[in-house]
């Protein structure tokens, strides 16, 4: 299993209304992605995000299945302008010395063949994650 994890805060003319727009439709497309096999969309306490979302993926082929669907993309096209800080990390029990690389090739070839979604990251305030592009790589 892959629990991907986001966590992110808006920027300050969000209103709360936009919020929870947003919340919602996280869900909805989050629920449209088979490889998706459960998930948790909210408030995230504890720390200095104000929101996060917890996936649960079966494997590596559901993982690059999630990053690419339809409903994913939409998502980040609509939620990254809203967004001003982000991160994302990953923890898995799959016992493949090389999952974390192979995570980060999902991620890397999926910022090469959808250069808008790559542009919008780069456009953040700060991003961590496997594989950021732009000024946030390294």
């Amino acid at each position: 299993m892959i629990c991907h994890s986001i966590r992110f805060t808006l920027k300050p003319e969000v209103t709360p209304d936009e919020k929870a727009e947003l919340v919602a439709k996280m869900r909805e497309l989050f629920d449209a992605i088979p490889a998706v096999k459960s998930r948790v969309v909210g408030p995230d306490f504890g720390g200095k995000y104000e929101y996060g979302a917890v996936l649960v993926i079966e494997d590596i082929n559901g993982y690059s299945d999630y990053m690419n669907h339809p409903a994913h993309l939409e998502l980040d096209r609509l939620g990254l302008p809203f967004v001003d800080e982000f991160m994302s990390s990953d923890i898995t029990d799959d016992p493949d010395p090389e999952i974390g690389a192979k995570i980060a090739e999902v991620h890397r070839i999926r910022f090469e063949n959808v250069p808008d979604i790559a542009d919008l990251i780069s456009g953040l305030a700060s991003y961590t994650g496997s594989a950021a592009p732009g000024p946030h790589g390294s």
